[in-house]
Order: C-alpha cells, then structure tokens, then sequence
C-alpha cells in the first residue's frame, strides 16, 4: 500500500515538473500586495450577467404583448436553428466536390461501347452527382426577419447575445481600465445586445451608438426595447442612431466597433472578407467579433483574423497595423486548427435569462470572441496564457489547459512544491477564460513590452 502510494507521488511529481508554457509567475506588478489569490489581475469571468433592468422590462412588455402561437416552441426551434447554423457553401468547393463524385461514380459503373447507353450512363451519374450533393451540402438560407420572428429572436438571443457581448467587452475594460470610448459602432445590431453592454460598462464616456442592421423590422424592435416597449415612451439611452447600411466615408472611424453573431448571415467568404475589412477601416481602437461557441463560429472568426493580419484591405488609412488582444496570447496561427480535431476556441458565460415561463432560473452561454487592436497596446499581461478548458482541481495539483505565448497549448500540472505558492493559488482560482498571471521561461516583462511597441 504505502509503496503504490510512494509510485503515485513519484508520478505526479513527474507530471508537475516546469513545462515550456509556465515558468514563474509574473511578479512585476507585485499585484499580490494589493490584491488576493483569488482576486489575481488575470481573472476576467463575470459571475452572474443580466440584463439591465430597463431592457429586461422592455422586452417583458413587449412578448406579454404579442400574440404568437406556440411561443415556447418557436423560441426552441430558433435557438437549435442558429446554435447548428453553418457557412453556406462555395461554388469552387461545389464543384471540385462535384469532380470527386462524378470520378467515383465512373470508376464503379461500366461503361457501353453503344452511344445511347453511353448518354444513359452520363445522365445517370449527373442525376446521382445532384442528388449526393442536395443530401450532403448544407442548404444555407439568409434569414429574412419580420416583426414577428424579430419578437422570437427576442425571446430567444437578447439575454444570451448580452452575456457572451458583455463578457468579450470585459477584456477591455478590466485589462484597459483607462479606456474611455466615446463611439460605437455595431454591425448586425439586431435587438441591441451590443449597444446595452456597452452602455453597461461605458456609458458615462459612449455619446454615439451607430447601429446597423439590414432588418428595419429589428431597428424598429430595437429602438421600441430602448423606449421602454412603448413608441412614445424616450429613450433610455441618448445618441442612438440606427440605420440599414454601413457608412460610406472610409475616412470616419469609431473608437468600438462591434459585430456579434452576423458574420454567418454573409452569404459567401467574398462577401465576409469585404465586411471585415470595412469594418477594420472603421477601427479607431478595437473591433470586437463575438459569434456561437461552434466549430463554425471558431473558423469564421479565424477567418476573420487571417484576413486582418495579412493586410487583405487595399484600402489603408490607418497605417496602425493590426494586434490580437484577445483571446490569443500570440499572433501565430491557432493551435486548435492544427488538432486532428479540430475543437473550436469557445468559452462559457453564465446569466440570468428572461423571466419566461419556459427559461430556467439560470443559464449558461458558450461563444467564441475575437478582439483586435490598432497597434499593440496591451501591457505585459498580452504575454500571459489563457485558460482554455475548465481547471481541474486536485489534491495539491490542478491541471491547467493553456494556450500560450508560443502559439501551442500546454497541459499544465501546477503544484505548490515546484511551481510556488504563489503561482499554484492563483491557478486554482482561476477559471475557464482567465489568464494566468505567469511569464514564458527566460522572458522579462519589460523585454516584451519593448517588443509589442515596436511592432
């Protein structure tokens, strides 16, 4: 008993040696002093998220109100619509899928020498090419909504599209305390999601909120939950404007520009990569790009990320070059894509919902965000890994999932004994999403920063 006890120790103290991604932890703040463990600099989690109280009331009006059959059902079927929602297909990727059909199906019929039964065979395998892709390739429709599916969408997104919104626009506010946006600007703006989490945290500096949306139906929902419900009721918050087409002038930019959960509603890469960079013209400090925690969400906002870094734009006014912020601690390309499965990069947010019959008390929102900076202007903090699958908690070790500054995941097994007391509490209270207040192995915090200047 006590030797199998004695081979257990050995083993783990084998497993929690200093691994490339976690070295010391980073102690140039020397945020201990003036904070606890459990209250670290690298914990970004919101406990609980709810709407504000003048929206949840809004939107309470405005479905007790309604007068949609099977309301319960539509919501669900909605929300499996959306969470299960992918890319539409490419008509290059149609047609090479096409070629590979068309082959197989050749190889395994034979042909006849006589001509009328050689133009059967081909209509036959034209006709089954057809029929194979109809199955196999998704069928995307761009959702076209009127007030009523508005009202669904409502009841369906408003509170879980804040949460994931509000918590990807924690990042900057808790790692940037002095940022102070005064514009806005939300593209696919829907029911106001983004306008009212970012009035949530910035509200005192925000004088502008451009809002776009192709739907006058959802600019119309939306301007009736700022107005309490009501059409003649005013307007929560002051300098909202709402329109269903993105500025012209390319020369006007907005400190915040925001897209959450529209990039899936383009219907082709062409088309999103024309968005992106328009949207990154209208970057004055941060674009923020928040969709579902899926494997999709994941790749479009990878795609997203390529199509900045690269500098696809050939329109450039800004010479400030692109920098991930969040959630990457690197601007190498993500080790999830590399995995033989591919595991989208999402995280959890947990809210209240809205106070209808069939929502629980509780829920909990995964999403996947991306957050890009004109120039680098993170602090040494950029350098930290992020906590990328939940923290296991053992006696005396917790296992840690990272994504690190080298651009790889690490499985961390962080104990006091070789890592520190310091370093192995602050592992065990962070979270899912946090950042791990350490530095990589031989790098000093002001080495860095110097070199995310000049970059």
């Amino acid at each position: 008993m006590m030797l199998s006890l004695r081979l257990r120790f050995q083993q783990l103290r084998a497993l929690s040696s200093v691994a490339p991604g976690i070295s010391r932890l980073d102690s140039s703040s020397d945020f201990l002093t003036q904070v606890p463990h459990r209250k670290h600099p690298g914990i970004l989690r919101l406990k609980l998220v709810h709407l504000p109280k003048e929206a949840q009331d809004a939107a309470q009006i405005l479905l007790k109100e309604c007068t949609i059959r099977q309301m319960q059902e539509r919501v669900h079927s909605l929300e499996n619509y959306l969470w299960s929602r992918k890319r539409p297909a490419e008509d290059k990727d149609l047609t090479a899928q096409a070629v590979k059909l068309e082959q197989e199906f050749k190889a395994s019929l034979e042909y006849s020498t006589d001509l009328n039964n050689t133009k059967k065979l081909e209509e036959n395998i034209k006709r089954r090419v057809l029929n194979t892709l109809r199955k196999n390739i998704y069928h995307w429709q761009p959702l076209r909504f009127t007030d009523e599916l508005g009202l669904v969408y409502l009841a369906a997104r408003f509170d879980g599209g804040f949460a994931a919104v509000i918590r990807s626009l924690q990042e900057i506010r808790k790692r940037l305390p002095e940022f102070s946006p005064k514009t806005l600007l939300d593209f696919g703006s829907g029911v106001g999601s983004v306008t009212w989490a970012a009035h949530s945290l910035w509200g005192d500096s925000l004088n502008e909120y451009m809002c776009i949306d192709s739907s006058a139906s959802m600019n119309r929902l939306s301007e009736l939950v700022m107005r309490g419900g009501s059409e003649s009721g005013n307007l929560h918050i002051s300098g909202v404007y709402f329109r269903q087409f993105m500025p012209l002038s390319p020369k006007v930019q907005y400190d915040l520009v925001v897209s959450a959960f529209s990039l899936n509603e383009l219907d082709s890469f062409s088309e999103r990569e024309k968005i992106i960079c328009a949207l990154w013209r209208k970057t004055g400090n941060f674009l923020v790009l928040v969709e579902n925690g899926t494997r999709e969400g994941h790749h479009l906002l990878m795609e997203a990320r390529e199509t900045i870094l690269r500098g696809g734009d050939k329109e450039i006014w800004d010479p400030r070059p692109p920098h991930v912020f969040a959630p990457c601690p690197h601007q190498l390309p993500c080790p999830r894509l590399a995995e033989q499965f591919q595991v989208p990069c999402n995280f959890t947010q947990k809210y209240k919902p809205l106070d209808l019959s069939w929502n629980q008390p509780q829920r909990s929102e995964k999403f996947s965000f991306l957050i890009i900076s004109r120039g680098c202007v993170g602090g040494v903090d950029s350098l930290w890994p992020r906590v990328i699958a939940p923290v296991l908690q053992r006696p005396r070790h917790v296992h840690c999932h990272t994504c690190s500054a080298d651009g790889n995941i690490h499985h961390e097994v962080i104990t006091a004994r070789r890592h520190g007391r310091d370093l192995y509490r602050c592992a065990r209270n962070s979270e899912w999403g946090d950042l791990l207040p350490v530095l990589p192995p031989e790098t000093s915090g002001s080495e860095e920063t110097e070199n995310c200047n000049e970059s």
